[in-house]
């Protein structure tokens, strides 16, 4: 595919101005963005990268477009996960609701910028050396077995790393928020705000992601242009999307597992090119592997597509079960309890409350106590 170098000023010229006027107009000031705020800009940022993609169809075929499609989905469906860690840490730090805005902000900033880097130092390897694919398609697989061995996404299994415990250990951090700052000065003394810890953590996990998404979109595409716009299309909205969706992102409970099919399935699709390019001397004699085949990437995007449509349905209907299934349980449990437990003969009004039947003999008996109570009640 050869991308002109106007064509690549253009591009980057424009996503740069969409990400800058998102973060310095939008996101001017600290708020929670309304439901229709974040469903026009996801609705906008979704309608550009369909837009382009249907572009590098028309001005570079089928085949370019397939690669930048799959890849975005990908991309894309990483951010979402990477999206429901994002949401873990900002309960497990209490960041309050109109300074999560903010946070998000940082969050796909340092996410676009070490994607950049990686983005470069894979296209570098790959250009010098071709068994870099091994590698690629290994780590993918270790990924993928990773994410399938978590099962469910649940916030019990986050795990803090190394460096937030670091920061959190040796920092003079105060529990306290200052508006969106990282450091406030108390008793004449520089302390770190919550922000600061909740920043490094954002950081840290983008690091660990951006190591999971760049073999996957080099195992879909091996166009430098199309992979930096798919992570950058993948990348906007994302923090209008954590907005909209709000607890829906936890009732993706089957996402990772989802995940790790795709990145299985890429992974093993990079050992079978790397198989094919083989230049490794202990390989086949260092010859090419003839009948290791190329996956062709009409049939990649749509293994992607309704890999992810499955876990998305299943995903909800197993929520929405489970919802139901503790409804019905809490409503039980409040009837049980409700309801005294009386003699089989008992009927029971519309209150829910049960009346015992009682013989005549008794109800004489309470009729001959209750005349005098009333007779008494009289007198005075």
């Amino acid at each position: 595919m050869h991308v002109a170098d106007y064509v690549w000023y253009i591009t980057v010229g424009v996503l740069l101005a969409l990400l800058t006027f998102d973060v310095f107009v939008i996101g001017r000031r600290p708020h929670e963005p309304t439901t229709r705020e974040s469903a026009t800009a996801i609705a906008f940022y979704v309608g550009l990268a369909v837009v382009f993609g249907l572009g590098v169809w028309v001005f570079s075929g089928g085949q370019y477009a397939g690669e930048f499609f799959a890849g975005w989905l990908t991309e894309y469906s990483l951010s979402v996960d990477n999206l429901f860690i994002f949401l873990i840490i900002m309960s497990r730090f209490g960041v309050p609701r109109k300074y999560q805005q903010t946070a998000l902000l940082v969050g796909i900033i340092l996410a676009l910028v070490f994607r950049g880097i990686f983005i470069a130092v894979g296209a570098a390897a790959i250009n010098q050396f071709s068994w870099i694919f091994y590698l690629f398609g290994a780590f993918l697989v270790y990924t993928a077995i990773h994410l399938a061995m978590q099962g469910e996404n649940d916030d019990e299994d986050f795990k803090e790393n190394a460096i937030i415990r670091f920061a959190k250990r040796r920092l003079n951090a105060t529990d306290e928020y200052n508006g969106v700052k990282l450091t406030i000065v108390q008793n004449g003394k520089r302390l770190v705000t919550p922000m600061a810890i909740v920043i490094i953590a954002l950081g840290t996990t983008d690091l660990l992601f951006a190591l999971d998404s760049i073999p996957a979109i080099y195992g879909l595409t091996q166009e430098p242009f199309l992979v930096f716009t798919a992570n950058v299309f993948a990348l906007m909205g994302l923090r209008q999307l954590y907005f909209l969706l709000g607890d829906l992102l936890k009732r993706l409970i089957y996402l990772s597992i989802g995940l790790s099919v795709v990145l299985a399935f890429i992974g093993v699709k990079l050992v079978l090119h790397a198989m094919h390019v083989n230049e490794l001397p202990f390989i086949n004699g260092g010859h090419h592997v003839e009948w290791a085949p190329e996956i062709p990437i009409w049939f990649s995007l749509g293994f992607i597509v309704i890999t992810l449509g499955i876990t998305t349905v299943v995903s909800l209907s197993a929520s929405r079960k489970r919802a139901q299934s503790k409804a019905q349980s809490a409503g039980g449990g409040e009837l049980d309890e409700a309801t005294p437990v009386g003699s089989s003969n008992g009927t029971t009004d519309e209150t829910g409350r049960q009346d015992t039947a009682l013989d005549d003999n008794t109800k004489a008996e309470l009729e001959a106590l209750r005349e005098p109570e009333q007779t008494d009640a009289k007198k005075h």
